[in-house]
C-alpha cells in the first residue's frame, strides 16, 4: 500500500502541518519522538519528512520528488539516512555503537544526517544510555527520528530530549476514502475500517481470500439467522466452520456478525452512524420493520457472551451451535 505525499498530508494534517513549518523556518530539532497508536501513519509522516530534509530542491516544503537526493532515499540508497531496528526483542548497544560510527563517519556526504529508531520503546537499558550520550552531544547537522506505538515506555530521559510529535488515530471516514483510492471496494474498505484502525492491516485483511470467504458466510448466516432458522445450523457447519481453524479467525468472525447487527440497530434507529456492511444495507431496511429493539439486544448480548466463552477455551463448535441457538431465544432447530 502507498501513501502520497497527498495522502500523508490528508492522514496526519496537523503533525504534517508543524513539521513543514519548522522545515520552512529552519528550526529542524535534533531530535524527534513520533507516538501514537499502530496505524496513525508514523512510519508515512517519517518518511515524507525525511524527504523533505535530504531534498535539493523543495518547493512549498514539498521535496519535489525527481532531484538527486529524493531519488536515491526513494531507492533505499541514500548514506546520510539510516534506520534502527530491533534485533531480536530489543534494540542493544552494539546497534547504536554501530550507528554512532556510521553517522561520524567523514565519508558521509555534506549536509543534514538523520537516522531512525523504530519501534524505540525496546531500547534495553545500555543501548538507551549509549543513545542518551549521543543525544546530548551530536556531531554535526544530525537529526533523530524515534518511532514508537507505547511512549509510556520510552524512558524520561529521552522524552525529555526529544520533541515530542503526537499522532492522533485517523478518523473512520478517512481511512475509509484513502482504502478506497487504493483500489478497494466501499463495502469492503468499511468492513475492514470497523475492524482496526491500522491502514496496512485493514488493507492486507480486505486482500485476504479467507477473510472475504468469512465475511461473505457472516453475511449469508445472519440473513439465515433472521429468515430461515432451520437453515442457519447447515450454513454454520458446511461453510463457516471449516473456515474457522483458529481461535483468532473465531473471534474474528464474531467481531463481523456483532457489527452486522449493529449495523441493523443503526437501520431501525435511522441513525446516520457509518455502516460495516453497506453493501447489506437493502436487507437491513427490510428487517428492521419485523424486529424490536429488545430482540436485537438479545441477539448482540448472546454474541457478547461467545466472545468471552471464546476466552475461556470453551469448544468452538459447540460454543457456535449455542450462540445460534442463543440468539433465537433457546428455539430447537430440529
Amino acid at each position: 500500500m502507498n501513501e502520497s505525499k497527498k495522502d500523508v498530508r490528508k492522514i496526519q494534517p496537523l503533525v504534517m502541518k508543524q513539521l513543514q513549518s519548522v522545515f520552512q523556518k529552519n528550526r529542524v530539532a535534533h531530535a524527534y519522538l513520533f507516538e501514537g497508536e499502530k496505524g496513525t501513519g508514523k512510519v508515512a509522516v517519517m518518511r515524507a519528512f525525511v524527504k523533505l530534509l535530504l531534498c535539493e530542491q523543495p518547493v512549498e516544503n514539498v521535496s519535489c520528488e525527481t532531484c538527486r537526493g529524493c531519488r536515491r532515499f526513494e531507492s533505499g540508497n541514500h548514506p546520510n539516512f539510516i534506520q534502527i531496528e530491533p534485533d531480536g526483542q530489543d534494540i542493544k548497544k552494539d546497534q547504536m555503537l554501530q550507528l554512532i560510527f556510521e553517522m561520524n563517519k567523514t565519508g558521509l556526504e555534506a549536509g543534514r544526517k538523520i537516522y531512525v529508531l523504530h519501534r524505540s520503546d525496546r531500547l534495553n537499558t545500555s543501548a538507551a544510555n549509549t543513545l542518551l550520550k549521543f543525544l546530548e552531544e551530536p556531531q554535526g547537522l544530525i537529526t533523530a527520528i524515534l518511532l514508537t506505538d507505547k511512549p509510556y515506555a520510552v524512558i524520561s530521559t529521552i522524552r525529555s530530549r526529544s520533541q515530542i510529535i503526537s499522532f492522533a488515530p485517523i478518523p473512520y471516514e478517512e481511512r475509509v476514502k484513502t482504502l478506497i483510492g487504493e483500489g478497494l471496494t466501499a463495502s469492503m474498505a468499511s468492513t475492514v475500517s470497523m475492524l482496526t484502525n491500522d491502514l496496512e492491516d485493514s488493507f492486507r485483511m480486505a486482500k485476504d481470500e479467507q477473510f472475504a470467504q468469512v465475511r461473505k458466510t457472516v453475511l449469508k448466516l445472519v440473513e439465515a439467522a433472521e429468515t430461515n432458522v432451520h437453515e442457519t445450523m447447515l450454513i454454520l457447519h458446511e461453510e463457516l466452520l471449516p473456515l474457522l481453524k483458529e481461535k483468532e479467525q473465531t473471534e474474528q468472525a464474531l467481531d463481523l456478525l456483532l457489527f452486522a447487527y449493529r449495523d441493523l440497530v443503526t437501520v431501525k434507529a435511522n441513525s446516520n452512524t457509518s455502516y460495516t456492511y453497506p453493501d447489506f444495507l437493502v436487507f437491513y431496511q427490510r428487517r428492521a420493520l419485523h424486529c424490536t429493539f429488545e430482540q436485537l439486544s438479545h441477539k448482540i448480548e448472546a454474541i457478547l457472551k461467545a466472545k468471552q466463552q471464546l476466552h475461556s477455551n470453551m469448544n468452538r463448535t459447540l460454543l457456535m451451535e449455542q450462540l445460534m441457538l442463543n440468539m433465537q431465544g433457546g428455539f430447537s432447530f430440529v
